[in-house]
């Protein structure tokens, strides 16, 4: 038994804030379905790179769903998306406020067909508030929320992450963590509910750590003013290969720990966190002497020294280390032409359930057939809809 194995979600969703969260559900035994448009098909399905014939990023984003195309534009596409609706635990949408009521298809009309239908809402600004039909992407949700602020070093330019934040951390996770909630709320009053999930909300709360001392005590954080964001020697040092090391020795046992297997207890002098002239020249005397060796050399002297000191990877040696391996999160998953592709695992561990690994990401509409089989259309019903262009 999967964890989740007693959930059907319909996925309306496109792109990755939406697919990412339906993909951990599936991971976890979901039973997961996505509604497709057949005239406008998700972007990520034309984003490469591509191996066995079909994108990467899609592949891996809607693992272990179902496909069906309908063009919701069509009446007889939007009744057969009722239909389902009566029979799914959770829709999860993430159009702009107002186009799914439009549609015939809002919580409101959802759940008075299904009552306890928990209906999940991912967009940029969320269903309210004066931003709520403006157009957006993970970078505006970051500048908005105040995070970008004080990110990055003093005077430079904002940085860009390697990965969308606000779209994962903001709306994806918020939007399990969201559902799930719902979902156990509904065990005990056997209701649903509309979960709003604004990705600059959920980045607006991550300013928890320093956006508190603004709040409470008129503190406001600044690039380079705090101790995790160049404030201190917790920082990225460049290695004589010009490669770079992570050192983030916080703590006094870990301080302690780096001045003496840098061989320099003088160093212990600087550590003061709270004096910013010492913090500077503290990183400045960190960086002479980690520039005078190559990272590998760097890498085996810290191998047994424990204070927070780590090599700074590329994605390929990432899934290269040993660790990696042993926490499985490469896994193997079956392709559409029933051969074998790689992709990042699940890293939630549960005791008493196994992820699901079953097939990369289906083909547009191509559970079609199948999922209205499964409503009781039959062949002829089937005709008849599909003349009418409900799946494009």
């Amino acid at each position: 038994m999967r964890a989740l194995e007693n959930l059907k979600i319909l996925d309306f969703t496109t792109l990755v804030p939406g697919p990412f969260a339906t993909m951990m559900l599936a991971d976890m035994g979901a039973d997961v379905l996505r509604v497709e448009s057949p005239t406008r098909p998700d972007m990520v399905r034309a984003m490469g790179p591509y191996a066995d014939g079909t994108s990467t990023g899609h592949g891996l984003l809607n693992r272990n769903k179902r496909s069906i195309g309908l063009d919701l534009k069509k009446p007889e596409a939007v009744a057969i998306a009722k239909q389902l609706a009566a029979d799914y635990d959770i829709v999860i949408e993430q159009f702009r406020p107002g186009v799914m009521e439009r549609f015939g298809l809002g919580y409101e009309q959802l759940s008075e067909i299904n009552p306890s239908i928990i209906y999940c809402s991912i967009t940029g600004y969320g269903q309210t508030g004066p931003y709520r039909d403006r157009a957006g992407h993970d970078n505006n949700y970051l500048s908005l929320s105040g995070l970008n602020g004080y990110s990055g070093r003093q005077g430079e330019r904002t940085p860009i992450m390697g990965m969308p934040i606000a779209d994962l951390a903001g709306g994806s996770l918020h939007g399990v963590i969201g559902i799930l909630a719902a979902v156990n709320q509904r065990h005990m009053t056997g209701e649903g509910q509309h979960v709003d999930i604004s990705m600059t909300d959920s980045m607006f709360a991550m300013n928890s750590l320093f956006g508190s001392g603004y709040l409470a005590a008129d503190t406001e954080p600044l690039s380079g003013g705090t101790n995790l964001n160049g404030g201190s020697f917790y920082d990225y040092y460049r290695t004589a290969d010009d490669r770079y090391l992570s050192i983030g020795s916080l703590e006094p046992q870990f301080f302690q720990q780096l001045c003496a297997t840098l061989g320099d207890s003088s160093l212990l002098e600087l550590g003061n966190p709270m004096d910013t002239e010492a913090q500077t020249k503290l990183r400045q005397r960190i960086d002479a002497i980690i520039e005078q060796k190559p990272l590998a050399e760097w890498v085996e002297i810290f191998a047994d020294k424990d204070c927070c000191v780590e090599p700074v990877l590329t994605f390929a040696e990432a899934c290269a280390s040993e660790h990696i391996a042993a926490r499985d999160l490469i896994v193997d998953l079956k392709t559409h032409d029933h051969g074998v592709q790689q992709q990042i695992g699940s890293p939630i561990k549960l005791s008493k359930s196994t992820p699901k690994y079953d097939s990369i990401g289906a083909l547009l509409g191509q559970h079609n057939q199948q999922v209205l089989e499964e409503l009781g259309m039959d062949q002829a019903a089937i005709k008849a809809a599909r003349d009418a262009g409900a799946f494009g």
